[in-house]
């Protein structure tokens, strides 16, 4: 079953299509990458989905429901939660009333304080991170504050999670635990659609990826088709 679909949608800045005419899905339960060269569209979609930015051309749904016009936050009540490329923590706050903005005010229904503070500890144990909660985000090394960033995200108890470059900037061990982060989070039976450059990530966990290039999407396919696709290893994989 289809979780969300997009039909024709564009975005322009100015004269510029930032995303042109994009068509894609994803079906429940599925890992689904997206790739392309930076500024091919993949942040300007995932923040058309979510809708960081408004669009008037063409549509998304999301299970069977029109996105178009809808508020961030009624999106993310919907079951549609996200990351984002550039961590976007509350800095001073510790690590635990991180998650709990999310447990409390991001949920589908109105929970309790005690119900959203038990939430909130169970994400950051799912995540690994129950130790540090009473830390600042701040002071937490990059990949400690990502999962901050996925904690919270979890927190509102989404279908569907949209994961911004959640890779980027880490080295090859945290590489390597956050591909297991994401498969575990497809096991509790979330949908994952992701933006990655780690190729590791693409080709290692995604069932299907697809390839945007200046706003267009120029493939769709298995890890495998994608690899051999002479166009996207001409223009994005390289030989």
């Amino acid at each position: 079953m289809r979780i969300i679909e997009g039909q024709g949608v564009t975005k322009y800045f100015g004269g510029l299509a930032a995303v042109s005419k994009v068509d894609f899905y994803v079906d429940q339960g599925e890992i689904v990458g997206l790739i392309g060269p930076n500024g091919a569209g993949k942040t300007t979609l995932f923040n058309l989905i979510s809708a960081a930015l408004p669009f008037k051309s063409g549509e998304i749904r999301f299970k069977g429901q029109l996105l178009n016009g809808l508020k961030p936050h009624k999106i993310c009540k919907m079951g549609l939660a996200r990351t984002f490329q550039e961590t976007r923590i509350f800095a001073d706050m510790p690590v635990f009333q991180n998650v709990l903005v999310g447990a409390s005010f991001g949920t589908p229904s109105r929970i309790s304080s005690a119900d959203a503070a038990r939430e909130a500890a169970q994400e950051l144990e799912f995540v690994g991170l129950s130790a540090m909660s009473a830390i600042p985000a701040k002071d937490l090394t990059l990949v400690d504050q990502k999962r901050v960033e996925v904690a919270r995200a979890l927190a509102t108890k989404p279908e569907l999670l949209l994961l911004d470059e959640l890779m980027a900037g880490l080295n090859p061990t945290e590489i390597g635990e956050t591909m297991e982060l994401v498969t575990k989070l497809r096991d509790r039976g979330i949908t994952i659609f992701m933006v990655e450059h780690v190729m590791r990530a693409i080709m290692g966990i995604c069932e299907r990826i697809m390839v945007l290039h200046h706003g267009e999407k120029i493939a769709e396919g298995t890890p495998q088709e994608i690899a051999s696709d002479k166009t996207v290893v001409e223009i994005y994989l390289g030989e």
